[in-house]
């Protein structure tokens, strides 16, 4: 469009990056930076209103349909954008100047967007999670650290808000993973969270790393299809899938093929051997390994009838191949995998020192928040205080790691069935295994007098006791390889 076109009126003509937006300056912990930013977010986004009221209102200037309607999509974006930081940064001047904009947009006569949804949680009504704004001075240094660190406060910050301990420490773990120094390339990171997501059909998570990946300035072309990306990322396939559904069946070969791209050393030290544990109970050795057995049998009759495979969208299973790999007990039908003694490999003597090696701290920042989540008590079980329940914590740990296989030689699994009812091994099964088909119903089904903190702290222990069975089975194969 040319000035003087549109009967004399004259077009919006903008210098090359004036048109652009910088959020950066939003994640700044000095307000005059802020101001700054906002003020040109500002400008940015009244000019595009502006320039696409203009063309509405000229129905004898020549337009181009297509580029009109890609520029009310950028615009859309934008609104969105600003719609989340007017109800989620943690920075009040940021919230009240993102509303403002909105309104002056509105003001013009263009609509702005509306929130989907009802807050960060399916399962847990929005007016029961803290609302930004409304945070203590320590959860609002946690926010500030998220938000500077990320650009935004996502669901799952939010929900994990009621946990503050386990929080920090588990963005401090996801900043040392994905945006600290490390062996890895960004774009790569972010490419790997994609592929995991994607092995369970999070969309929300994927979608939370594709923003990321694109972010650090990864390729397009890879987002449509794992066959796309790098080889050496194609070669995860087979072990993102082992991992996630069926960790028992990781081998060293499974290693052998990703060793250039781990970087692992071709040395370890020497494994110590762990002390026998002290049999505190009456039962003997026998009869609780036979306990144990019977526990993991009857671990695959938890689910009372199969339910229905769930078709991931194409969207998500471009990441990811053979669609039709998923979660499968390890006992069925006969099959028979030899039992993961604790004694014999564990985190604490083995894996930990074996991921420091690989990877320097990771293994402290993981440990940590591994003994987070499992000692993460309030003392409180519903209505009650002043309780002890450690007991609970341990069944729940030792529950998840006995459906992989795993067995700690000093633990009497006839507890569990004294503790864990069906409903909530239902539910315990249904998210460590196959996360994709909870429910809503399954979620209420079990512990209905618990609060929704509590019941977001066994999410947090069924998530970390699942990624340690699989670290352990992992980490093992890769101590055999090396050794």
């Amino acid at each position: 469009m040319r000035k003087g076109d549109c009967q004399g009126k004259t077009p919006i003509v903008m210098a090359e990056g004036e048109n652009e937006v910088r959020w950066d300056g939003l994640c700044s912990r000095d307000s005059a930076t802020r101001e700054t930013a906002l003020e040109n977010i500002r400008q940015v986004v009244l000019r595009k209103a502006e320039g696409l009221r203009s063309v509405k209102e000229t129905p004898s200037c020549p337009s181009d349909g297509l580029s009109n309607t890609a520029s009310l999509d950028e615009l859309n974006k934008l609104l969105v954008h600003l719609l989340m930081l007017s109800k989620r940064c943690p920075f009040k001047d940021v919230r009240e100047k993102s509303e403002f904009i909105l309104k002056s947009i509105q003001e013009l006569g263009i609509r702005i967007p509306r929130p989907l949804g009802h807050g960060p949680s399916r399962f847990i009504p929005e007016k029961e999670i803290l609302q930004v704004g409304s945070e203590d001075a320590r959860m609002h240094t946690l926010f500030e650290e998220s938000f500077a660190a990320l650009g935004r406060l996502d669901n799952i910050t939010l929900v994990m808000v009621f946990h503050p301990q386990y929080l920090e420490s588990f963005l401090k773990t996801q900043h040392y993973l994905l945006q600290m120094d490390g062996p890895l390339p960004l774009h790569y990171r972010h490419y790997i969270g994609i592929m995991a997501a994607a092995r369970h059909q999070c969309s929300y998570l994927v979608n939370l790393h594709v923003n990321d990946f694109l972010h650090v300035g990864g390729d397009p072309k890879w987002l449509n299809g794992l066959e796309n990306a790098p080889q050496k990322l194609q070669n995860l396939g087979e072990l993102n899938k082992v991992l996630a559904h069926r960790p028992w069946l990781i081998t060293k070969e499974h290693i052998e093929v990703s060793d250039s791209f781990f970087e692992v050393e071709a040395l370890m030290e020497k494994m110590r051997q762990l002390q026998e544990c002290r049999d505190e109970e009456e039962a003997s050795q026998e009869e609780m390994t036979s306990r144990f057995e019977m526990e993991k049998r009857e671990s695959m009759f938890v689910f009372s009838s199969d339910d229905e495979e769930v078709t991931p969208a194409r969207d998500v299973s471009r990441h990811f191949e053979d669609t039709s790999y998923g979660y499968k007990d390890f006992s069925r039908h006969g099959m028979h995998v030899p039992t993961f003694r604790v004694q014999d490999y564990c985190w604490e003597d083995h894996g930990y020192s074996l991921v420091n090696r690989l990877y320097p701290d990771v293994g402290q920042l993981i440990d940590e928040k591994f003994h987070i989540a499992y000692n993460l008590t309030y003392n409180t079980m519903a209505m009650h205080k002043d309780v002890d329940t450690s007991m609970l914590r341990r069944a729940i740990w030792n529950y998840i790691h006995c459906m992989f296989g795993i067995r700690y030689d000093d633990y009497d699994y006839g507890e569990i069935n004294q503790l864990l009812d069906r409903s909530f091994k239902v539910y315990i099964k249904t998210v460590v295994c196959t996360p994709e088909k909870v429910t809503k119903r399954m979620y209420d089904s079990f512990w209905r007098q618990f609060k929704h903190s509590e019941k977001v702290h066994v999410n947090l222990l069924l998530v970390e006791a699942r990624v340690q069975a699989e670290l352990l089975y992992a980490l093992r194969a890769i101590t055999r390889y090396m050794t």
